[in-house]
């Protein structure tokens, strides 16, 4: 049975050796590793993927680390490889992200339980259906943003939603639904330098003759666009190519950037550090293990 350790706390001597050591004692085999300190706040960030040779579950060998967990303030969680993450989608007008995140979860390439799709239009209703996936339209307004917000978290709760995916949805959350959700809402959007924010930021682009677009993927906090980074890429672009090109590179890496995120959020590789993310990346052997789920 494989299971994945995740540990952060307080740098100090000897905590590899007492994860190695106790992992052993236990019959485990420790199959990949991957540890990081950070000097500027003497935080250490360590994920385990190992295999239980005795078939020890991952609450039986987490009640057995509290010792270790305690004698170096840590905060430690243990989870099955083949635990699916239970994930609610949402989205507005733009279904790129949607439609790639629907294809990655039906091939296996993305091995998630999408519990639901939120929106607040009856755009992509019909597609989420077809995939037997519950769709719920929850319209926003000014005047009803609480009562959305208040159905949103009812969703969220009685599907079980462990992650809740911003699938290019155009609306700003509440402080208090990104504090509650802290660590659990991914957000993705478009950067340009320079930047171009309102409507149509890709015509903005074309007009300044950019030759970088990109995107981001982050968890949200109340400042939407500007929580710890996750994932991040670009595409050039030449002075050959029209404002429609700009758009469909831009769709292009921005559901990209969203996958990679997700993939590397379900598999327990990222670690929210103040204002920035620690992402371990999946080893040519793991990744080819946490595709096939």
């Amino acid at each position: 049975m494989k299971h994945v350790l995740t540990v952060s706390c307080p740098s100090t001597r000897g905590i590899v050796a007492a994860i190695s050591g106790f992992l052993a004692d236990k019959g485990c085999n420790i199959v990949d590793s991957s540890q990081f300190e950070d000097v500027e706040t003497g935080k250490f960030f360590m994920r385990v993927g190992f295999q239980s040779e005795d078939g020890l579950s991952g609450s039986q060998i987490s009640k057995n680390f509290a010792e270790i967990a305690k004698r170096f303030s840590m905060t430690a969680e243990f989870h099955r490889s083949d635990e699916r993450t239970k994930v609610l989608l949402m989205v507005s007008r733009f279904g790129h992200c949607l439609n790639d995140l629907l294809y990655r979860w039906r091939i296996g390439a993305l091995p998630i339980d999408i519990v639901g799709v939120v929106s607040n239009h009856f755009d992509y209703q019909k597609v989420v259906v077809n995939h037997d996936i519950p769709f719920h339209h929850i319209k926003v307004t000014k005047e009803n943003k609480p009562e959305a917000e208040a159905k949103m978290m009812w969703i969220v709760e009685q599907t079980g939603a462990e992650l809740v995916v911003l699938a290019r949805y155009m609306q700003v959350l509440s402080d208090q639904l990104c504090a509650k959700m802290s660590g659990r809402i991914i957000n993705i959007h478009h950067s340009f330098l320079p930047s171009f924010k309102g409507a149509n930021p890709y015509k903005q682009a074309y007009e300044r003759g950019v030759k970088l677009i990109g995107a981001t993927a982050h968890y949200v906090t109340a400042d939407l666009d500007e929580g710890p980074i996750i994932e991040q890429d670009t595409v050039r672009i030449t002075h050959a190519q029209s404002a429609e090109d700009y758009v469909s590179l831009g769709r292009d890496v921005e559901s990209q950037v969203l996958a990679r995120a997700i993939h590397a959020h379900i598999h327990h590789r990222t670690f929210i550090n103040g204002n920035r993310t620690v992402v371990f990346p999946a080893s040519p052997r793991s990744y080819a293990s946490e595709r096939m789920g």
